[in-house]
């Protein structure tokens, strides 16, 4: 990670809700979740709120460097409808070492819809994708190529 990253920095965008980042589109293989409201889904939220820290982050990574969510604290307070804009932002609060923590909010201009803490760790990829190769030989399955 470059030093150029520095607490107070922070990235904001908007993004208009579609239907397909609804409750029932969340997992449509469980029935409980198509008998939901069609409304913006927490785990969506929780995803938007994480792709703002990424937007934070990303001009200050190195080469063949990333992040990985390691923790998410935030509220999902009201109920957003597809059609609607929510604008999303993340401030750098700490770093510590690898660790960076971020303050997240998401507003969909009529209510705030969430807010609260997220913390992701900077990582090399290649380390990453070794671990999981030896994951997914230990279980079984298909890993990184």
């Amino acid at each position: 990670m470059k030093p150029t990253l520095q607490p107070g920095m922070r990235a904001e965008f908007r993004f208009a809700v579609p239907a397909t980042k609804t409750v029932p589109a969340l997992y449509p293989e469980a029935p409980e979740f198509q008998d939901m409201p069609a409304v913006f889904a927490t785990g969506f939220h929780v995803g938007l709120m994480e792709w703002a820290a990424l937007k934070v982050l990303a001009p200050h990574m190195d080469e063949g460097e990333g992040s990985l969510g390691i923790h998410v604290d935030v509220s999902h307070s009201a109920a957003t409808l597809p059609g609607q804009t929510i604008t999303v932002s993340a401030e750098c609060t700490k770093i510590e070492g690898r660790r960076i923590s971020f303050a997240v909010k998401a507003h969909d201009g009529i209510d705030t819809i969430g807010e609260g803490t997220h913390q992701r760790m900077v990582v090399p990829w290649d380390r990453f994708k070794a671990r999981v190769n030896q994951k997914a030989a230990a279980a079984g399955v298909a890993g990184f190529e």
